[in-house]
């Protein structure tokens, strides 16, 4: 971790990923299946990890969930589909808290909603949207 990767750390409450991310954990990751499918399996993910889902868009592809308990965290899931059966998923998790960081529970948590994905879609790879297109 360098110092600018530091000083962005302990000075954020929020998480994205994106395609090009100088963190290979937060890139964007595709998974095989139909934009329905994976759609349905974050959705999921989204509640059984304490999220209240406020609204699911499957035209727009993206879900918006809310943690009350605890910590209030906002999570915003986008399901994308680049190629029959090639779907791009993307978080971003904002926590509110009085301080102006989240000491990495953001990230940890995108983490961990990427390798339960992992577990229940085909994985295809990280930050490879240049080669499907």
């Amino acid at each position: 971790m360098g110092f600018r990767d530091v000083i962005v750390f302990i000075s954020s409450n929020r998480t994205e990923t994106r395609e090009a991310h100088q963190n290979d954990q937060l890139k964007t990751r595709y998974y095989k299946g139909s934009k329905e499918k994976v759609m349905e399996a974050v959705e999921h993910l989204i509640k059984k990890n304490g999220f209240h889902v406020k609204r699911a868009e499957l035209e727009r592809g993206e879900i918006i969930g809310q943690q009350q308990k605890g910590t209030k965290q906002l999570i915003i899931a986008t399901v994308i589909t680049v190629r029959p059966f090639k779907t791009a998923v993307d978080f971003s998790i904002s926590t509110d808290s009085l301080l102006p960081t989240d000491f990495g529970k953001s990230k940890k948590q995108v983490i961990s909603f990427y390798e339960q994905l992992d577990k229940t879609l085909t994985f295809i790879g990280t930050g490879i949207g240049d080669e499907l297109l």
